[in-house]
């Protein structure tokens, strides 16, 4: 796939769906794209905008305290949030992901490093003051999708955050699509789980024809 077959891409992903191995095709992707972080196919290669208006309005001092990227792939949003003044680390099952963003950004303060958000390091749980997740639960299927939240929620320190950014869908619709996007109900899963719903934005993004987001940020 080095050349973009959506069609392949999908074939691909529910290969490894059907064997119970949901993450096991992810560092195809980074290998596909030979060395070069701009040839990963969703990679937009610029932090989301809804990050860094986050990250411009929030009334906290970031100085001391600690961030974790899940899913971190090129690593825009970890720099943004580095920049911001966090103590980041950015996480990516793909050892090929971890290996881009650390020849991109020779000189970084983020922590790149591999790990699984299943079974992440036992002293992660509970301690970052921000946590991000931008289109991980998306990629992922049935149960996982649960255990990923789940999984997402532990990482977060008390009175800490966690900022989710996907694509989204009306509840009962696209449910055969690869990525999966999430829906309202799924979103509600996070104050399920004992989180504070901060602010929650449904737009459309700008590719042509524009693709639906969410961007919600909660509060533990």
């Amino acid at each position: 796939m080095s050349e973009f077959d959506p069609v392949a891409y999908r074939k691909m992903v529910r290969s490894y769906q059907q064997r119970d191995d949901p993450t096991g095709w992810f560092d195809n992707i980074y290998r596909d794209a030979n060395g070069d972080h701009r040839a990963v196919f969703w990679a937009d290669l610029e932090p989301n905008p809804y990050l860094i208006e986050w990250l411009t309005s929030s009334p906290s001092d970031p100085a001391g305290h600690t961030a974790v990227v899940i899913g971190c792939g090129v690593g825009d949003d970890a720099e943004a949030l580095s920049e911001a003044g966090y103590e980041v680390t950015a996480f990516d099952i793909s050892p090929e992901a971890i290996r881009l963003c650390r020849n991109r950004y020779p000189d970084t303060r983020v922590d790149y490093l591999v790990a699984d958000l299943f079974d992440y390091p036992s002293e992660w749980a509970s301690s970052f003051d921000v946590v991000y997740e931008c289109n991980t639960i998306q990629v992922l299927p049935g149960k996982y999708r649960v255990m990923a939240r789940d999984a997402m929620v532990s990482l977060v320190a008390p009175i800490g955050h966690l900022l989710v950014s996907c694509r989204s869908r009306a509840v009962g619709e696209q449910e055969d699509d690869i990525p999966l996007p999430l829906d309202r109900d799924e979103m509600n899963g996070f104050v399920r789980c004992g989180l504070t719903e901060m602010s929650f934005e449904a737009y459309d993004d700008t590719q042509d024809p524009p693709v639906p987001h969410f961007f919600a940020v909660y509060r533990k």
